[in-house]
């Protein structure tokens, strides 16, 4: 019980190094992106040896990975909180942008430009694919959405190429439906994050909330 009591608190302050560290990491990335990120640059910021840190990350990829993972298991949390409150995919939509509005940063490592040499890990895919079965789930519910009712080129195709869903039983036409959805918003997303509207006079909320209605209607 003794070495128990011990590990207790130096288990406590790994993690809240860990935490510090990752921290830094998104100081960084905001200020000059995942690609700009260095662990020698962190540890001299907390006043460490860069091999004192590598105790805690073995590598820049090991560190990517973890804040890769936090970000789409807060956002696979938060749709699924929302899909359990009895959300629509409307409800998922309105979802999806405030966690991105959140913090653009958190959203742009998982959605923007991939970090050159860096090849995330299987189960990166595996939380990834929480967040689509909660959409395929709420297609599935809602109907074929606008945009997919006619397209049979593209419900043939997804019956043939289905990979990307998994296991989940839905049908083509859903699967049409959920994927059109989480393209087309993240188009927007990904457009007004980067400040692509700035100075065209128009309200991305707007065109946000237009899409939705077009693709839930």
């Amino acid at each position: 019980m003794a070495i128990a009591g011990k590990e207790a608190p130096r288990e406590r302050y790994r993690a809240q190094l860990r935490a510090e560290i990752k921290q830094h990491a998104w100081e960084q990335i905001t200020a000059a992106g995942a690609p700009g990120l260095s662990l020698n640059a962190i540890a001299k910021q907390m006043g460490m040896s860069g091999p004192a840190l590598y105790r805690y990350f073995a590598s820049r990829d090991d560190l990517i990975t973890e804040l890769i993972r936090d970000a789409y298991r807060s956002l696979a949390d938060t749709i699924q909180a929302t899909a359990d409150s009895g959300a629509d995919l409307a409800g998922l939509g309105h979802a999806l942008r405030a966690w991105a509005l959140d913090d653009p940063q958190r959203y742009f490592l998982i959605y923007g430009t991939p970090v050159p040499g860096y090849h995330a890990p299987d189960d990166i895919t595996t939380i990834a694919s929480e967040i689509m079965d909660a959409l395929l789930d709420a297609a599935q519910a809602s109907g074929t959405l606008a945009g997919t009712a006619d397209d049979s080129r593209l419900e043939a195709h997804l019956a043939e190429h289905r990979g990307w869903a998994a296991d989940h039983p839905a049908p083509p036409a859903a699967l049409g439906s959920a994927l059109l959805f989480w393209t087309r918003l993240h188009g927007i997303l990904s457009l007004e994050l980067a400040g692509q509207f700035t100075g065209m006079g128009l309200d991305p909320a707007e065109l946000y909330e237009h899409e939705l209605r077009h693709l839930t209607r």
